[in-house]
């Protein structure tokens, strides 16, 4: 299995909704998390640090998640694409939309089900239903480092009342959650990086999901 210690992160917010994307540098390749738009300036920042996009990392299907993977997918076709499988078929629902700045986009080919990272990459995948169906955070343990996408923000989650939303599954992902060490920094999908034992002690819902009985 490959070493999947992170050289160097440059996250940059992208899109109307300031969405976090972040490029990993991992042994000179690009791993992308989250091209919610602006695909041009990404395949930039990756030409600018000398890095080979190698993988696409989406955190759920959201539109302003996705917005840039097919001019990113055109750059560079045989470039995987990861999801978590129940937000598959959220992608190119007629919803998930918000033209123009957001147009319908189609399923793109190399769509690849999250959960087969761990065994190529050695990349943990955590399964976080609640925001969407098919959430995945992604955990590189040896940085101690978690995606956590629009699951867990920095004071706050994300919202469920959208279509496929729901309360009691999101809580029980933060659960899943506070069990990573305290130190583990989190990336959201929006707004200021946090860590897991912060979140612990100051999230009213993460703190909630905590004293929640098995």
């Amino acid at each position: 299995m490959r070493d999947m210690k992170i050289d160097a992160r440059k996250t940059v917010q992208v899109g109307l909704y300031d969405v976090n994307c972040s490029i990993l540098g991992i042994g000179g390749e690009a791993w992308i998390v989250d091209p919610g738009s602006e695909a041009e300036r990404i395949i930039e920042l990756c030409r600018k640090a000398s890095l080979a996009p190698k993988a696409i990392l989406l955190t759920h299907a959201h539109f302003d998640h996705i917005g840039g993977v097919p001019t990113l997918a055109a750059a560079f076709p045989d470039m995987p694409i990861y999801i978590g499988r129940n937000d598959m078929k959220v992608i190119d629902h007629p919803m998930n939309q918000m033209p123009p700045e957001y147009p319908l986009i189609k399923r793109p080919k190399n769509l690849k089900d999250a959960s087969l990272l761990e065994s190529e990459s050695g990349i943990k995948v955590l399964d976080t239903p609640g925001h969407t169906p098919g959430g995945v955070c992604y955990y590189f343990a040896e940085d101690k480092t978690l995606f956590s996408g629009d699951t867990l923000f920095a004071g706050s989650i994300g919202r469920t009342d959208f279509p496929g939303g729901d309360m009691p599954l999101l809580m029980q992902s933060l659960k899943l959650l506070a069990e990573l060490p305290d130190d583990t920094s989190v990336v959201p999908g929006h707004g200021p990086a946090t860590t897991i034992g912060y979140e612990k002690a100051g999230n009213p819902f993460m703190r909630t999901a905590c004293s929640l009985r098995d």
